[in-house]
């Protein structure tokens, strides 16, 4: 529907793949792109049966294989997951946040890794 395709295209897929692609290449990642006509809603993630038609409008469905109940987005979800994981992809994704994929804070060009801060013995607190 119009308000559907306006919302995808207010939120800038291509703008948000480009600097996703750029930090995870200066991090030292790799980016892995699913085909655009992957099935990953209508494979069953429990036996990888395809299901022939399923309308965007079904949210939830059963295999007609094995019997499996899956939401249609968790499903997606969980095959685009095994997927990165196949041989399909050759490299290994890296998490795209936390403090792993930060450094150590030595390089410029990379955040400091996250830390709780606390006040030192030689730090007063400082009453509002």
């Amino acid at each position: 529907n119009r308000h559907l395709s306006r919302a995808i295209s207010d939120m800038g897929f291509y703008e948000f793949r480009r600097q996703l692609s750029y930090k995870l290449e200066r991090l030292g990642g790799a980016l892995m792109v699913a085909d655009r006509f992957y099935a990953s809603s209508k494979i069953c993630s429990a036996c990888n049966t395809k299901a022939e038609t399923l309308p965007l409008s079904v949210r939830s469905w059963t295999c007609a294989n094995c019997g499996a109940q899956h939401d249609r987005d968790v499903n997606a979800a969980i095959n685009l997951k095994n997927l990165a994981g196949s041989e399909d992809f050759a490299v290994r994704p890296v998490t795209a946040c936390g403090a792993e994929g930060s450094g150590d804070g030595n390089d410029p060009v990379t955040k400091p890794a996250a830390s709780k801060q606390e006040l030192g013995s030689d730090q007063k607190r400082s009453s509002p």
